[in-house]
């Protein structure tokens, strides 16, 4: 009886390395799909697709976007939190998802942690300080005075409450010890739009977005709120070494799967997508848009959304928001 249980044992366990390398030589087999928690043309749709396409060209296998936007990205996390295990359905999460709505709502229908298994920490972008002609302000340190003889009179324009363009603006006056008006819009061309006529100052929008009206002149860019100049303006400071040591706030993009995907699945996701991350024509496209390219180990960006909770936590806390 015990030759037999071992001779099963040995056989069972020969059958599962089998079957293991067999799906890790067969994955994907059919179509895969890149969640976006948010509307096609924003930076995370941008990069999904310009990724999607990589991966597509090297699996031979077609590989979509699907775009899930609704409740500030908690529609679309929470049905790759909930999707098979199995490789074919992974999303690419932001500080919005991964960190920011943690801080600003009691419950969640996912756990940002719990649920996923991180693939690759992607890439970054640097949000700018922008502020309208009139401002009689051309440095960072001349904003910071002008707000502290006129505490809480001077207004910054958002996306909403609780986005990280608001955050970082907060941020921003808790380090530098003023206090800004906040005024929320429904999304960031409406707070562009109020920017650039004048009735709002100040803005804190992604470097990307910014760009146009920087060289047109319509807007004054000031700073970009990343610890290294931007490749795309390196004309500007950063906020830190123009006023602020340590002030970092950046627009964060990563590749994220459903918690229980086998190894050697998200093995072959943290391959290919860092293959397609560090890919020439990838990197040209991020670098014009003022990113960087990260490509990181599953378990960096593990520790990185760690650390990410408990900076926007303090973040939130300090600046009083909550969720709309």
């Amino acid at each position: 009886m015990l030759e037999w249980r071992t001779l099963a044992i040995g056989f069972f366990a020969v059958g599962a390395l089998a079957f293991g390398a067999a799906s890790a030589q067969q994955f994907p087999s059919r179509v895969v799909r890149i969640v976006v928690a948010g509307p096609p043309g924003g930076a995370a749709d941008s990069l999904a697709r310009t990724v999607a396409q990589k991966l597509t060209t090297a699996w031979k296998r077609q590989v979509i976007v699907d775009n899930r936007p609704g409740a500030s990205g908690q529609i679309g996390t929470a049905l790759v939190a909930k999707a098979a295990p199995d490789g074919y359905t992974f999303m690419i999460g932001h500080n919005g998802t991964h960190a920011i709505n943690v801080g600003l709502r009691q419950k969640l229908p996912y756990d940002p942690v719990a649920d996923f298994v991180p693939i690759t920490l992607a890439a970054t972008f640097p949000n700018v300080i922008l502020v309208h002609p009139s401002l009689p302000a051309r440095s960072v340190k001349e904003l910071i005075a002008l707000a502290k003889a006129q505490p809480g009179q001077l207004s910054y324009g958002t996306s909403g409450v609780g986005f990280p363009q608001h955050l970082a603006a907060e941020f921003f006056s808790a380090r530098a010890g003023i206090k800004m008006l906040h005024v929320p819009y429904k999304g960031s061309s409406a707070a562009l739009s109020d920017g650039i006529a004048g009735n709002v100052p100040i803005l804190f929008p992604n470097l990307v977005v910014a760009l146009p009206h920087m060289e047109s002149g319509r807007l004054r860019a000031l700073a970009v709120t990343s610890l290294k100049r931007s490749t795309a303006a390196p004309q500007l400071p950063t906020v830190a070494e123009a006023a602020l040591p340590g002030y970092e706030v950046t627009t964060w993009f990563g590749f994220l799967a459903p918690a229980a995907v086998p190894p050697d699945v998200v093995r072959e996701l943290h391959s290919a997508t860092t293959r397609a991350l560090r890919d020439p024509d990838v990197q040209s496209i991020v670098a014009a848009q003022g990113g960087d390219i990260v490509a990181s180990t599953g378990p960096e960006l593990g520790a990185f959304i760690k650390a990410e909770l408990n900076k926007w936590a303090a973040i939130i806390k300090w600046s009083g928001a909550t969720a709309e």
